[in-house]
């Protein structure tokens, strides 16, 4: 039997067996930490003709340059700081939580935080290292992307890695907080090695230059810095907005614009897709059994799943989506399931397609949806009125043009903004 291949595992067993592995690969990672320590310690690199600590851990264990990196950095953290090590073992932290701990950690304040980052996400723990520690809030800017590259460009020189003592000198500049990043020290160039390229004018011409990722950074308790690259199309919005909003908002700042902006878009989407009113009106009872969830069946669902996914396993946990919720007829409206708020509730789309499967089938649900994507592909003549792939489920709201609109385009010009 191959070890490899779970699928002779029954549904729990795969589940435990996955929990396990998990954990066994936590412990492994601490103890191959600890083994990079005092391989650093012993200089042992030297003697396996490596000159420094990083080329050994690429080479010799088969780490990428990145990996190799975060794990000599987390070793000097946890060799520093023994709870960090143990909760690293115990499956508590995940290694990306020790680097972002590292900085902040002292011998009075280790234990304290390793427990407030223990089982946290990246963004939690940003979260609370945030509230700890505040920093200033970032300064807000608007500018163009240059997306043309120059015509001649040099190839980069080649390196000789830095010296193992540079390194260490560099890491502990930034556990001592004299530095605001484990940058390790460039290496020293190789002039004798480079060579000039360039690009023939008259040859295809440049690949678009990629914009930055969107980045949101917890900066305070209460404050956030936001990097996102817009089209032209949205930046023209923005503008306008601002202008429109000169009144309220005089100096036009964008995080003001922006906020005002949400609240508008967030009011139109909840009358939309929960028909939310101050005055809501008389509910219209009896008549012909239909798929559509009446207004007030969805406002009252909603206020008692509190906008988030109300799918609970077997063993209690409940599910944490708040994206892509439907209303789900618990007794299926194909089954004349009535759509009430006892029989209604909120559901993720993934937890909506699951239960219709326990519903109806995996097979059944499959050709319903094959039957979904063949309509939409098809002229929209021939598309079904009502193109649910599940009878108990509403479809998710198509994007708005209103105050939102798709913002992912082809226009050549784009613009970074941060605040």
């Amino acid at each position: 039997m191959d070890p490899l291949d779970p699928c002779h595992l029954s549904d729990d067993a795969l589940l435990l067996d996955a929990k396990s592995t998990a954990g066994l690969a936590s412990h492994a990672t601490a103890r191959l930490l600890t083994r990079i320590a005092e391989i650093e310690k012993r200089r042992l690199f030297l003697r396996e003709g490596y000159a420094s600590l990083k080329v050994y851990c690429v080479r010799e264990l088969g780490l990428c340059d990145e990996a190799a990196e975060k794990r000599i950095t987390a070793a000097h953290i946890s060799d520093r700081f023994p709870a960090v090590l143990i909760a690293l073992a115990d499956n508590r932290l995940h290694l990306t939580a020790v680097l972002m701990l590292g900085r902040h950690l002292t011998a009075a304040n280790s234990d304290e935080l390793v427990a407030a980052a223990t089982r946290k996400t990246r963004f939690e723990i940003a979260m609370e290292l945030a509230r700890r520690f505040p920093r200033p809030e970032l300064p807000e800017r608007l500018e163009p992307i240059v997306t043309t590259p120059p015509m001649t460009m040099a190839a980069p020189p080649a390196t000789e890695p830095p010296a193992p003592e540079r390194v260490r000198e560099a890491i502990r500049d930034w556990l001592e907080g004299r530095t605001e990043s484990p940058v390790l020290p460039a290496p020293e160039p190789a002039p004798e090695r480079v060579l000039a390229v360039t690009q023939d004018p008259c040859g295809p011409a440049p690949e678009r230059v990629e914009a930055p990722r969107p980045r949101m950074t917890p900066l305070a308790e209460d404050s956030f810095g936001l990097q996102v690259t817009i089209n032209r199309r949205t930046y023209e919005l923005l503008q306008k907005a601002r202008s429109l909003l000169s009144h309220q908002i005089p100096r036009g700042e964008m995080a003001l614009v922006l906020e005002r902006a949400l609240e508008l878009a967030v009011e139109e989407l909840e009358k939309r897709k929960y028909a939310a009113t101050d005055r809501p009106g008389r509910s219209q009872s009896g008549g012909k059994p239909s798929r559509h969830i009446p207004a007030p069946v969805r406002r009252e669902v909603r206020k008692r799943d509190g906008d988030r996914c109300a799918f609970v396993s077997e063993s209690g946990k409940r599910c944490e989506s708040r994206t892509r919720l439907e209303c789900h007829h618990e007794d299926p409206f194909a089954r004349g399931g009535p759509a009430t708020v006892e029989n209604t509730r909120l559901l993720c789309a993934a937890h909506n397609q699951h239960k219709a499967e326990r519903d109806f089938g995996t097979e059944f649900m499959e050709r319903k949806r094959a039957e979904a994507k063949r309509n939409r592909k098809g002229p929209r003549r021939n598309r079904p009125h009502d193109g649910k792939a599940h009878a108990g489920s509403e479809q998710p709201d198509r994007p708005h043009t209103g105050v939102i609109g798709t913002m992912a385009g082809t226009v050549p010009s784009y613009f970074q903004q941060r605040f």
